[in-house]
């Protein structure tokens, strides 16, 4: 058996067939199954042939109910490692990008993936960011975009920009390097705009992960409170200060304000201690990292308030590091009895620490830790007694009477930094002129395109800066000279609304009305956890706008999503340290793992991601080679739901190499003798039916592996009947059937040896199941061990619960005997499979 000859068999067939092509059919319900496209980083890996099967088999799956399926593939094309390719190999990044993409193309085909190549978009093309361009001056028309002088996170790696959701704890999120923080003139579209929609929408998106969602809340971080104006003493100013618990009011020590506050600059005299704490904080930045895991930092000033409910406490101001200018106001009171980070400044400062809630549930030192939760107010005049929810609504009263205090609703989210300083992006279409400042590239002037000669790529800076000509044209309106805006757009961009233009990838509107009404929302979704606060979160902002702007009648963009986990394999290290391939080790005869170069001894590691810096990749090309697609496929489904992570190993994916030779096996052997007629066999007509209906219901909640370990269960059974008979064969062809979403050539090449019907798999509707053969309950035999050891057997039907199996086998006498006298401890459970009992 030559797999990959039967597989690119029959991918010629499905090729020449258009059998994956799909038009609007407005009768027939549509299935839009899509997962994240990939950068064209030059290889296909095995993570790519994980998430792409996992979307595959559903499509294949959608496409056999009868369903109308769009399952489309692209290429997220710009960003920055095709100039540093360009830069190491001297060539243009469109030439490096177009070559990686037809090798990824090639071995994505090689794969067996259902796509209709026909829809197929590559975002570095003109043809497809000129919609970006036209739909940026949209923005800008309705007040969506602006122009500031912003302190931003500069990755000194990459020499660029980053937005907020790409630094991960202080670091830039492709480099790795530690960010620093400068003030630059960037373009910024109002995400902000949309907090509250983007927030409230998430109740509507039922088929999520609840960890994508909470992410998400997370980092939009509504807080609900009250500004809360105190009085500088002895300056005709005042603090404005954002509180979402003005009921601990009078248990505040300090107020703090960030260190760029404008307070500082007209009030703060500047010590040397001050002045080092600002440039400490102006080095470091506080806008983007997580404040939680900062060491706090903090400085007393000259300046005090005085209390807004009463006048005769005076309180210390200081400058602190966990206050964010752009959040809130800059500014809070600090209550170091009921609040952490309060609580390490005041220890800091030596300040005061008061309790003004105690628990009803247990004692509190304050002094010890702050006390965070609700109970009843105490040390605060006019709010004893009460709850702290009573002492909220009552202080928000009070300020409010006194025109102090104004109810509002923050967002820890802050507006999309869209300006990258990098050749390889989209162009922002906008011009600058001396005496008409910023102003848009006219409509019939588009696309921008970026330079094909005069680019030099040094590592340093944006290559479009120093261009000899590009940058130089001249005003839209004055006409005199000018130049072009040389920042290009974060790629995230690119991504945030592809999969609209999958719709209808040639239309000439960015998105074709009357197909993207058909197809969108996206059905199913699949990708990275990693993805959750960037894409996922601005892809959901992009189609709010989209549909603002009428582009599009949804308001969210993917209906259900899986995120599936990454595939991980061991690192290997030889005896200098050196990271080693998993094919430069082998096994010796004693079982250890040896350098093939130098038989010495190698250092396992952990499982981890696969990478290239630590060698642990394994080589698609390679295993497609040795394996064909469709083991790989199996492989990547068999053991692990999809959203966990994969452990790859050569002994798995040897494993399925066997069973499916197994499978191909029994099929000539079916094809080459002849069958009897006998009786029906109920226990396989159960079998087959009963794995119709699970494995249908295990491919629609995205239980894989649960599938392929049911499908393998029955040719299991169907292998060990004593003789082939016309019903075996009838149940292996529905078995073949059921595997075809999974091991698609060798299902099809399966299919025509054995069928007389002229249609391929692809083109036939999913078996059925009839309830009348499966209504007998399905027993099971579970072990019962005491204290691990096998002490009999309990016979019960598939699914029993724990509570009922336990209850049932302690009434036995083989179980009484061996427990005796002694304590039942606790009881393992493994459903359908044993029962240890812990003596």
């Amino acid at each position: 058996m030559d797999l990959v000859k039967i597989e690119k068999k029959w991918q010629e067939i499905w090729e020449q067939n258009e059998v994956f092509k799909v038009k609007e059919i407005l009768n027939k319900i549509k299935r839009y199954i899509l997962p994240m496209f990939p950068y064209p980083s030059g290889k296909a890996h095995v993570g790519h042939v994980r998430n792409y099967t996992i979307c595959d088999v559903i499509a294949r799956f959608e496409r056999s109910q009868g369903h109308n399926v769009l399952h489309a593939m692209g290429w997220d094309a710009f960003g920055l490692p095709a100039e540093n390719a360009a830069m190491q190999n001297n060539t243009h990044p469109n030439s490096w990008v177009n070559s990686n993409v037809d090798v990824m193309k090639r071995q994505l085909k090689a794969i067996g993936l259902s796509y209709d190549w026909s829809r197929e978009i590559i975002t570095c093309s003109p043809q497809y960011y000129v919609h970006e361009q036209r739909f940026f001056l949209e923005m800008l028309k309705k007040g969506l975009v602006y122009q500031k002088e912003s302190l931003v996170n500069w990755d000194p790696v990459d020499q660029t920009v980053l937005a907020n959701e790409q630094v991960i704890n202080g670091k830039g999120w492709r480099s790795g390097a530690i960010i620093e923080y400068r003030n630059l003139k960037q373009w910024f579209i109002k995400i902000t705009n949309y907090a509250d929609a983007l927030l409230k929408g998430l109740d509507s998106l039922q088929s999520w992960p609840e960890s994508v969602k909470t992410m998400q809340k997370k980092w939009i971080g509504q807080s609900k409170g009250i500004n809360i104006d105190f009085q500088l003493k002895g300056i005709e100013a005042s603090i404005k200060v954002f509180s979402t618990k003005p009921e601990t009011l009078f248990g505040a020590s300090f107020i703090a304000l960030s260190y760029n506050h404008t307070l500082v600059q007209q009030y703060v005299h500047t010590t040397p201690e001050i002045q080092e704490f600002i440039d400490k904080c102006s080095n470091v930045g506080t806008s983007n990292v997580n404040i939680d895991k900062m060491s706090k930092l903090a400085v007393l000033t000259n300046l005090k308030v005085i209390h807004p409910l009463n006048s005769s406490i005076e309180l210390p101001v200081i400058l602190s590091n966990f206050v964010l200018m752009d959040y809130g106001t800059g500014a809070l009171f600090g209550c170091p009895a009921h609040d952490e980070r309060d609580h390490e400044i005041a220890k800091l400062l030596k300040l005061n620490i008061k309790q003004v809630i105690t628990s009803t549930e247990r004692n509190i030192d304050v002094l010890k830790e702050a006390y965070v939760g609700d109970g009843i107010m105490i040390n605060s005049f006019h709010l004893n007694g009460l709850t702290t929810a009573e002492a909220r609504q009552k202080v928000i009263n009070e300020l409010q009477h006194k025109n102090i205090g104004q109810q509002v609703t923050n967002y820890k989210l802050k507006d999309w930094g869209i300006s990258r300083q990098r050749f390889w992006g989209c162009p922002i279409p906008i011009i600058h002129c001396k005496s008409c400042g910023a102003v848009p590239v006219p409509y019939e002037d588009l696309p921008v395109i970026l330079p094909e000669h005069g680019v030099e790529f040094t590592g340093k800076g944006n290559p479009l800066d120093n261009h000899p000509s590009w940058k130089y044209v001249k005003c839209p309106k004055c006409h005199l000279d000018a130049v072009r805006e040389t920042d290009t757009f974060d790629t995230f961009f690119e991504s945030s609304w592809y999969f609209a233009r999958f719709c209808n990838s040639t239309s000439d509107d960015m998105v074709d009305a009357k197909a993207a009404k058909y197809w969108l929302p996206v059905d199913q979704y699949i990708g990275g956890i990693e993805h959750a606060v960037m894409h996922l979160l601005y892809a959901r902002f992009i189609t709010r706008v989209m549909y603002d702007l009428k582009y599009i009648d949804i308001q969210e963009p993917f209906t259900s999503l899986i995120t599936q986990g990454m595939v991980l394999h061991r690192t290997y290290q030889d005896q200098s340290n050196n990271w080693l391939y998993p094919n430069e080790v082998e096994v010796d005869s004693n079982g250890k793992l040896r350098c093939k170069a130098d038989s010495q001894y190698v250092t396992v590691g952990k499982l981890e991601k696969m990478s290239k810096s630590k060698k642990n990749v394994v080589d698609l090309e390679l295993v497609l080679k040795l394996y064909g697609a469709d083991v790989a496929r199996m492989f990547v489904l068999s053991d692990t739901p999809p959203e966990k992570d994969l452990e790859w190993s050569t002994e798995g994916i040897e494993g399925c190499y066997k069973f499916v030779q197994k499978l191909y096996n029994f099929a000539l052997k079916l094809k080459n003798i002849n069958l009897t007629d006998n009786k029906i066999d109920k226990v396989l007509l159960n079998k087959t039916h009963k794995t119709i209906k699970n494995v249908t219901q295990d491919i629609i909640s995205c239980r894989l592996n649960k599938a392929i370990a049911r499908l393998r269960e029955l040719y299991n059974l169907i292998f060990k009947m004593s003789e082939l008979t016309v019903q075996i064969k009838e149940s292996f062809l529905i078995l073949i059937r059921l595997f075809n979403p999974f091991i698609p050539h060798l299902s099809e090449e399966i299919w025509s040896l054995l069928s007389d019907g002229e249609k391929m798999l692809v083109e036939l509707p999913w078996p059925k199941y009839e309830e009348k053969y499966i209504h007998e309950e399905e027993h099971i035999t579970i072990a019962i061990q005491i204290n691990g050891k096998l002490r009999s057997l309990y016979n019960c039907l598939i699914d029993t619960p724990e509570h009922n199996v336990q209850s049932a086998i302690l009434k036995l006498e083989q179980v009484k005997k061996h427990i005796g006298d002694k304590e039942v401890r606790k009881c393992i459970f493994i459903p359908n499979k044993l029962i240890n009992i812990i003596v």
